[in-house]
């Protein structure tokens, strides 16, 4: 899996200074990400929200009884 942020990246090198993973865990994510230019941070994406304007029954059971 390639980083997806260069935070990402220097805490992936922090990690493997602290021998926490592996030199291969690295490099295999160093090698998938290539040299693109990564963003600094990766803002999470919005939750999305729900429909505000609830659709009334009683409009349909009116119409049915016509």
């Amino acid at each position: 899996m390639p980083f997806k942020s260069a935070a990402q990246r220097r805490k992936f090198a922090e990690l493997l200074v602290q021998g926490k993973i592996s030199p291969e865990t690295f490099e295999e994510w160093n090698r998938e990400t290539g040299s693109k230019k990564l963003p600094d941070h990766v803002k999470p994406k919005p939750k999305s929200r729900r429909n505000a304007t609830r659709k009334t029954v009683g409009a349909k059971k009116k119409a049915k009884r016509r």
